[in-house]
């Protein structure tokens, strides 16, 4: 396509893909800002899910990466997390070729607010790491029932995907916000592939824009990724609460 080397199409994309990456590595719902330039700058919808997921891919293993040499994901678990997400996904993007997932905006709406909610009302969640208190059997089994879950969610309809896991990590495992985060990026970088994958054989990947995105990507991630290293949970859990409340205003739009 020959707008895929125009400058405006940088200019659009680039700077929110850097943004997004740095946002998604601190709480979960980068796409939220990527998506929308990707279909900003003129890319057919496919063609920006496909270069979205390109470029996230790349940001969100760098992230995990980052997380894993500081010694901050729970490896055993992640893992477990993200082999189940492979197969979610995979088979959330079956799914939704046969069914319409609309109807899952009327769900959100109701559950996004009660998990903001939730957060508000227990100021002490994932402030401290309590995981230990779990059997590591337990935790690896509920974090593959997590992964397998919400990587079925991601690939059938996506937005919030972070989100849902760092709040089901803190909440249901009792790890720190920090920990919960790290181990969210190894289970949506599974996640993501499986997706990516589709896209790929599609030829839905424009490499002339998904390179130099997946670069801003990267450093989008890498920078959010020491900023969290450097402030822990007083970070994370601020512009956590601001992804979930951009995202019912998103389903609230799409709604009307």
């Amino acid at each position: 396509m020959d707008f895929a080397l125009t400058g405006p199409v940088f200019a659009i994309i680039l700077p929110f893909v850097f943004l997004a990456g740095l946002v998604d590595s601190i709480a979960g719902g980068g796409g939220l800002l990527s998506l929308p330039a990707y279909l900003a700058a003129g890319l057919p919808p496919h063609t920006a899910l496909g270069n979205n997921k390109f470029s996230s891919c790349f940001g969100t293993l760098f992230a995990a990466l980052r997380y894993w040499r500081g010694n901050l994901m729970d490896v055993p678990v992640a893992l477990m997390g993200a082999g189940a997400a492979l197969i979610g996904s995979y088979a959330g993007t079956r799914v939704v070729l046969l069914i319409q997932p609309g109807f899952l905006n009327w769900l959100l709406v109701v559950l996004i607010p009660v998990i903001t909610v939730f957060t508000l009302l227990k100021p002490d969640l994932g402030r401290e790491a309590r995981h230990e208190e779990i059997s590591a059997t337990r935790r690896r089994l509920l974090g593959g029932l997590a992964g397998l879950v919400i990587g079925f969610y991601d690939g059938f309809f996506g937005p919030g995907t972070g989100s849902f896991l760092i709040f089901f990590y803190t909440l249901a495992l009792r790890y720190d916000l920090v920990t919960a985060n790290a181990n969210t990026k190894a289970v949506n970088l599974a996640s993501n592939v499986a997706a990516l994958a589709g896209f790929l054989l599609g030829g839905k990947v424009i490499f002339a824009i998904g390179i130099p995105a997946a670069a801003a990507g990267i450093a989008g991630n890498l920078l959010g990724a020491h900023l969290v290293l450097q402030n822990g949970a007083r970070l994370i859990r601020p512009i956590f609460l601001l992804g979930l409340t951009a995202l019912f205003v998103k389903i609230l739009v799409n709604l009307m």
